[in-house]
């Protein structure tokens, strides 16, 4: 049966991460996200993003620590470091043009929202551009790869859950959930390859 380490001493920290011990992994993993997914959320993020950038953090976490690359210098060391690394690619995020993309076409959608008239009809211009930027999407929806079609289709299509999914992909539910973002990712630049 494994020990449960105390999570504030930084060394036996350090040796159980080192172990690969199940239990102090999980302790650290849940006691740090939320601080990160309130983070991101602040910061023009969703929870799908929190969740994206906290498990990229933590990977990166555990190989430095892995690879004798962080040393702590305090009682709460590790999760400082934690911090600090899942703000940083959520700023990389932030910054990066896929991003300032999506958010531009969500904003175009929400413009679009906003045009309906008092009787709930959209007028003609804004039919045509929603009909063409749900053509330009099927369009790139045929050229994403057979894999992601297959997840992004059970996902929003079948309504089947990210847990169903991983295990009929037979992955862990956490790389569905990584796998069905890079798609949506995939998708969107296709899409937005096509509308030049």
């Amino acid at each position: 049966m494994e020990h449960a380490y105390n999570i504030d001493s930084q060394l036996q920290l350090l040796d159980a991460i080192k172990a690969n011990n199940s239990v102090v992994l999980k302790q650290l993993y849940i006691a740090n996200y939320y601080k990160i997914e309130a983070l991101v959320l602040k910061n023009n993020g969703s929870k799908e993003h929190a969740k994206d950038v906290y498990q990229d953090a933590f990977i990166a976490v555990w190989k430095n620590v892995k690879n004798d690359q962080f040393i702590p210098e305090n009682e709460t060391a590790l999760q400082g470091y934690l911090y600090q690394i899942a703000k940083n690619k959520w700023m990389d995020t932030l910054r990066s043009p896929s991003f300032k993309r999506t958010k531009m076409i969500q904003h175009e959608l929400n413009d679009l929202d906003k045009s309906i008239d008092q009787n709930g009809h959209e007028k003609n211009e804004e039919q045509e551009f929603f009909k063409k930027r749900l053509e330009q999407t099927m369009e790139a929806f045929k050229n994403l790869g057979g894999p992601c079609k297959e997840l992004l289709t059970a996902f929003y299509y079948d309504k089947a859950s990210l847990r169903d999914i991983a295990n009929k992909l037979n992955i862990e539910e956490n790389t569905a959930r990584t796998k069905k973002y890079r798609c949506m990712e995939k998708l969107r630049q296709l899409a937005l390859s096509s509308k030049k």
